[in-house]
């Protein structure tokens, strides 16, 4: 009997299931496949116009991206990587041949497409699990797979003789292994077997793939067979269409379905029952995709840590962890290729498009870690940081990305920590977190400004010098600018620190554009008579911009257990911020998603570092913090108590060592007052107690204890040091619960106040102070500045402001202002105060 129609009932059928297959998925995931096509081939566009149909009448988005003839194989393998990178793609479909003038490999190209999208079933690497029998764990090629689902409707395969004629990659070859694998015996023949005709007329089940029009005649086909013709030939004879040609299969259709017992007919056959493969396997991959996918939650792995009790130094245990390569932990977060610059395997830039890619995802959760006021000891803020993070990711199973500075060892030449954190909660690698940064000479030079005044220059940038580069060469950086000013006549000083207003500038740019602006505006320079110059006076603007371009964008690292981090600025926290970056903490709020969590550091105390965090940093980003993490530790509360001082390279003194309620007790009331501090703004704060080994149960409970009655939501002990995220998943829950409080941040003062009267709001409220006093520079700056239209800028307070002799909670003192200075380009005032008596006050 021959069935010549039934390929189009059952293909249609087949369709009808792939739509009830769509209807499924549809609230779950958006269904979209790539045709990627190279030239523009008649023959091509046809199959791909077939495909695009298909693909609409089962609700498949499909899109058709073609690329010209000039096209590289380069220019297409970048082309294949980003579609295999985004997730919202479930099939990438290459059409063959590739038409181009360029040389191309298309096995090179087919093997470019990732094997989880090869709907096609044309990678190596699907190809090898077929022909080993994984068939459930790999994609079928579509022609194939198609004329398997039309023999299984005529019967069982099993024992049946199956002859496969052609042994090409799309037909041949993988009909061979599937019918092997469905238990027929199977003989492979091609154009060159000499006796075709008897292995022919042996076969219960023929498939045809050979490319030779009607080669296979009906006298050879054995009575009753499956006769399957894959072939598609144009052969000149009766014109059936303009071009003047008919096509044909492999098979002698008109002799053959007179002795076959189900054939296919060309064309019309097998075409359409590929396209309806085709469409199977894109659900497939949706489906599949669909098994381990969480809205917008990583796939991400992360390292497990065994602590030892007997713990090595921070740096062998650095170097005991080999850390992820920067591309696969770029790949788990959602970054594609193109979005990131590696340098080295373990570091890399992230460009700043990708905010404009995540511009309609929600940001996560904004936590800010800051502490008490910073002893020699230290407090673990960094560490308590990374742990946070750590313990987020890697135990409490949420996209969480830490946010820190570059750390510089600075005064204290490592005493209190690198600032990568320490034990099992640090940055990797260790050693190239590091802002190494050498000052060059000091030049003096002069140059005639805008006005024709000569200028009398204050300080020039000095960018400095890292791995990962990253910043930017501050010899050359220094030499771009001194060429452009391009004046014989030189004289003052110039010099800037590290902590120059370059780097505050990258701390608080929102975009590229911003950071453009903002270093046009900055003033290198004051004319004798007193006027501003700009860089942008100078037309040099444009030169630091691009010295910057490579600057501004955040470092991606990670930690030890393999959570994201971005390493990104190093102001140090007397004349600037002291904050990480804003462009770092928005990419990072973007990529971890509305349930995720960013935790980032502000520098310094509560009462310095967190006070500039929000009316600073926040004013400049319009992002508010969800929950603040107060850092404490029972001995550095023990110094704010009356402890001992403390040398570098001394033994501990015992009253850090041992219990001791009393020197605790009266450290206690410093945190109260840092926790009143951070409550000014309006947010709920946690107490992370971070804690060491020579602390009791009696001292730490007494610490929750006052924690808790300053205001704070909760207080945690935590031991990020020790165990890494594990000590800090008590902490990690309590922010949980913390963000979900109803809360509105406030900042401390209106920006349309006058400048002393920000300065004086400070010192009340943060500093315990009874009043502020300006001296004759700071009243005459303060002036100045107004007259400027500066007024309206935020203060950043500089410089220790009260006596550090002073423990406890100082009250009872003026804060005196030496100086008031601008960085206009950054965008604040900055105020340099020194701590008097109001019994004696102190003149300089």
């Amino acid at each position: 009997v021959c069935f010549l129609f039934f390929i189009s009932i059952r293909s249609h059928m087949l369709c009808r299931s792939a739509i009830h297959l769509v209807e499924g998925l549809a609230d779950h995931l958006f269904l979209l496949t790539y045709v990627f096509q190279v030239g523009d081939r008649d023959d091509s566009n046809l199959y791909i116009t077939m495909k695009l149909k298909a693909a609409a009448e089962i609700g498949i988005s499909a899109s058709h991206v073609r690329l010209p003839k000039t096209a590289t194989e380069d220019e297409v393998l970048r082309c294949i990587v980003t579609v295999n990178e985004n997730p919202e793609v479930h099939g990438l479909i290459v059409q063959l041949p590739l038409d181009s003038v360029n040389t191309m490999d298309p096995e090179k190209v087919i093997n470019a497409v990732a094997p989880e999208k090869d709907v096609d079933g044309l990678t190596s690497i699907n190809a090898g699990k077929l022909s080993r029998g994984n068939l459930g764990d790999c994609f079928i090629p579509c022609t194939p797979k198609g004329c398997m689902e039309l023999i299984r409707q005529t019967g069982d395969m099993a024992g049946k003789n199956a002859v496969v004629i052609g042994r090409s990659k799309v037909v041949g070859a993988p009909m061979y292994s599937l019918l092997l694998w469905s238990h027929a015996t199977v003989t492979s023949c091609h154009s060159k077997t000499t006796d075709l005709a008897a292995q022919v007329g042996r076969a219960d089940i023929l498939v045809v793939g050979a490319g030779r029009a009607e080669m296979v005649k009906g006298a050879w086909v054995k009575q009753g067979a499956v006769v399957i013709d894959c072939g598609i030939n144009h052969v000149p004879g009766i014109f059936t269409n303009s071009s003047g040609v008919r096509v044909v299969g492999d098979v002698h259709y008109p002799s053959a379905k007179e002795r076959a017992g189900y054939i296919t007919q060309v064309p019309g056959g097998v075409g359409p029952m590929t396209v309806a493969m085709l469409m199977e396997n894109t659900v497939q991959s949706a489906k599949h995709f669909l098994k381990t996918y969480q809205p917008r939650k990583w796939n991400i792995s992360y390292t497990k840590l065994k602590p030892q009790k007997s713990q090595p130094s921070d740096t062998t245990l650095a170097h005991s962890c080999t850390p992820k390569t920067i591309g696969q932990l770029a790949r788990e977060v959602g970054l594609f290729s193109k979005e990131v610059e590696p340098y080295g395997t373990t570091r890399a830039k992230v460009r700043l498009e990708i905010i404009n890619r995540f511009k309609a995802q929600p940001d996560g959760k904004y936590v800010v870690v800051t502490g008490i006021t910073p002893t020699p000891l230290g407090e673990g803020k960094a560490t308590t940081t990374l742990g946070l993070a750590q313990a987020l990711g890697a135990h409490l199973h949420v996209n969480s990305f830490a946010c820190v500075c570059q750390p510089s060892q600075g005064s204290y030449f490592g005493v209190k920590g690198g600032g990568v954190g320490g034990g099992y909660s640090q940055v990797l690698p260790r050693e190239e977190v590091h802002l190494y940064h050498s000052l060059g000479p000091l030049r003096r030079r002069s140059v005639e400004g805008p006005d024709s005044s000569p200028l009398c220059f204050r300080y020039i940038f000095y960018f400095s010098r890292g791995p990962c580069n990253l910043c930017v060469g501050h010899k050359h950086a220094q030499a771009a600018f001194l060429d452009c000013l391009k004046h014989p006549h030189l004289q003052g000083e110039l010099c800037r620190s590290v902590a120059s207003e370059v780097m505050a500038v990258l701390v608080l740019s929102t975009s590229l554009e911003d950071m453009r602006c903002r270093l046009a505006r900055t003033v290198v320079a004051y004319s004798r008579v007193g006027n501003p110059v700009t860089t942008e006076d100078l037309g040099i603007s444009g030169v630091l911009a691009a010295l910057m371009r490579e600057a501004v964008m955040p470092n991606l690292m990670q930690t030890m257990e393999g959570s994201p981090v971005f390493v990104h600025t190093c102001p140090l926290s007397d004349i600037a911020p002291g904050n990480s970056s804003i462009l770092a903490d928005q990419i990072a709020l973007k990529l971890v998603g509305p349930e995720g969590f960013v935790v980032t550091e502000a520098g310094g105390g509560a009462e310095t570092g967190m006070e500039r965090f929000v009316d600073i940093k926040c004013r400049a980003s319009g992002l508010c913090p969800d929950v603040m993490v107060m850092v404490a530790s029972v001995r550095a509360l023990k110094m704010h108590g009356g402890g001992p001082a403390v040398t570098a390279g001394s033994v501990m003194p015992k009253e850090y060592l041992e219990e001791n309620l009393t020197l605790l007790e009266n450290g206690c009331i410093h945190l109260k007052r840092q926790v009143e501090n951070a409550m000014a703004f309006g947010l709920p704060v946690v107490v992370a107690i971070n804690t060491f080994s020579s602390d009791t149960g009696a001292e730490l409970e007494l610490v929750c204890a006052r924690a808790k009655q300053a205001g704070g939501v909760e207080a945690v002990p935590c031991s990020p040091w020790a165990e890494g995220g594990a000590g800090a998943v008590e902490l990690g829950q309590a922010v949980r619960r913390a963000a979900d409080t109803p809360h509105r941040m406030n900042f401390l003062y209106d920006l349309e106040i006058p400048i002393v009267n920000k300065i004086r709001t400070i010192a009340r409220s943060m500093y315990g102070a009874d009043n502020v006093e300006l001296l004759p520079e700071a009243q005459r700056k303060s002036t100045l500045f107004s007259k400027q239209g500066l007024a309206n800028l935020p203060v950043c307070m500089a410089k220790t402001h009260h006596d550090a002799e002073r423990k406890g909670v100082p009250t009872g003192f003026t804060l005196l202002v030496r100086d008031v200075s601008v960085h206009a380009g950054a965008g604040f005032l900055y105020a340099s105060v020194g701590w008097v008596s109001t019994e004696a006050l102190m003149r300089p």
